[in-house]
């Protein structure tokens, strides 16, 4: 299955990378499932599975770490924001 991954403002900076296209292994269906996926990489992704502060959205729609992704659906990560 393939996903697109965005990664957002401080996000971005940290990993160095604002987008890509991944394919997930089976088991991979999920949103915390994808983040346990990229934290596997080690260094800073790392941070992704243990950062309770780091949003997520599928398909530009607030989601959970339950959530499912599916083929060609669109994940974005992103850390908490203010406004003002």
């Amino acid at each position: 299955m393939s996903v697109r991954i965005l990664f957002f403002a401080s996000l971005r900076e940290k990993l160095g990378v604002g987008a890509e296209d991944v394919s997930l292994p089976d088991g991979v269906d999920t949103v915390g499932k994808l983040r346990e996926f990229l934290a596997q990489r080690g260094g800073d992704w790392s941070s992704i599975s243990v950062d309770t502060r780091l949003r997520a959205a599928v398909n530009q729609r607030m989601a959970d770490a339950t959530m499912p992704v599916g083929e060609g659906d669109e994940v974005a990560f992103f850390p908490p924001v203010t406004g003002g």
